[in-house]
């Protein structure tokens, strides 16, 4: 017989830790905040997003690649050989779980755009080159999904726990300076590997707990720009749409998060003049990458964490402060349970994010964050 879950529409755990200076830690700590937050949770997904994790690849784009079928992985190593100098790849380690079961094949490569496919297709920014090619494998190849595609970082995701899903990938083993984790329990799409969360693209990493009632016009918005969406849940247009916002459109973060959670009207209008004027030009420019429904979000990038919820804070979302480690969590107690005395606790207001930004890192100083090494 079938097994029926029922439907828990406030379920869903997550939560987000940064040492803003970036000491490097191991999963230990994260494995233990999810796993306390295990009854948000049926075993039908569970993730984490690494950052810092690969320190003597960090000039090359990391392609986390999961495969349902040995022919993708042979048409997508074909094309990622092609398209970019690969460094090094091979299996993502994992070890054995009882519980993981119908694994697919997670596929590791390190990498840098070829120059010369890159002039061929008219690019001159690495970043987009990778996305193009995320995008072209995800939609064109099937069986074959790109976990994460981003630089120094990683994502792990599988259908079960997500306190099994960090030990079947053995997360325990790597350290990094910020971590995020996602328990799922999935209410209108499906439970399958690459379904979980988080969801990425680039250095962008998204878990989410709710649903998106706009992702139809999100995600035709979205189509218009070169984006496509392809694994069956709401919350991939999240990923896409700060990407967009943010690294392409070039605003910044907090003005992003103001587009996706706009205010209502009748609230625009009782704000101070400027407010009320950039608040009505993001509504009026970007109404299509409103976001719709209840939520509440945690997102890393390559120098930060912010958490925010929907405009109306339909989701639970709490933040945690210790010296220099910023905590985003679904619930006090997965905050508590690895820092036992925060210096601060608060709820975050609806619509308000919370952001918190990493230490320069001192490599960064001899060279541009965005200009990327790619190969000849």
């Amino acid at each position: 017989m079938k097994k029926v879950f029922p439907r828990i529409l406030s379920a869903c755990g997550l939560i987000g830790m940064m040492n803003e200076d970036r000491r490097r830690v191991p999963g230990d700590d994260i494995i233990k905040s999810i796993t306390l937050m295990h009854e948000r949770s049926n075993g039908l997904g569970g993730g984490f997003a690494a950052y810092g994790i690969y320190p003597e690849h960090r000039d090359e784009y990391a392609l986390h690649v999961m495969y349902l079928s040995p022919f993708a992985k042979e048409l997508t190593d074909r094309y990622i050989d092609d398209e970019f100098a690969i460094s090094e790849d091979g299996p993502i380690p994992t070890r054995h779980v009882d519980s993981i079961k119908d694994i697919p094949i997670l596929w590791r490569y390190f990498v840098r755009p070829k120059i010369g496919r890159m002039s061929d297709l008219g690019l001159y920014d690495a970043d987009d080159f990778v996305l193009k090619a995320v995008m072209k494998i995800n939609f064109e190849t099937e069986d074959a999904y790109v976990v994460s595609s981003g630089k120094n970082m990683g994502a792990f995701k599988a259908v079960g726990f997500a306190g099994d899903v960090g030990k079947f990938f053995r997360l325990d083993e790597y350290e990094g300076h910020m971590w995020i984790a996602h328990a799922r329990f999935p209410t209108n799409t499906p439970g399958w590997w690459g379904g979980a969360h988080p969801f990425t693209l680039l250095d962008w990493s998204v878990v989410h707990n709710g649903e998106i009632s706009s992702y139809g016009i999100n995600r035709r918005y979205l189509e218009m720009f070169g984006y496509r969406c392809t694994l069956q849940t709401d919350t991939e247009v999240m990923a896409y749409l700060i990407d967009l916002l943010v690294r392409r459109h070039k605003l910044p973060i907090a003005t992003a998060c103001l587009a996706m959670a706009a205010p209502f009207w009748k609230d625009i209008d009782e704000m101070g003049e400027s407010e009320r004027q950039t608040a009505r030009a993001l509504r009026m420019v970007y109404g299509s990458a409103m976001v719709n429904g209840p939520f509440a979000i945690v997102f890393g990038h390559s120098n930060g964490m912010v958490g925010f919820n929907d405009r109306i804070k339909l989701r639970p979302m709490v933040a945690g402060r210790k010296d220099e480690t910023l905590f985003v969590a679904s619930e006090e107690a997965a905050i508590r349970e690895i820092c036992a005395k925060p210096d601060r606790v608060w709820s975050p207001k609806a619509g308000e994010p919370v952001i918190g930004w990493l230490k320069p890192d001192p490599l960064d100083s001899i060279r541009d964050d965005r200009r990327v090494m790619v190969a000849s």
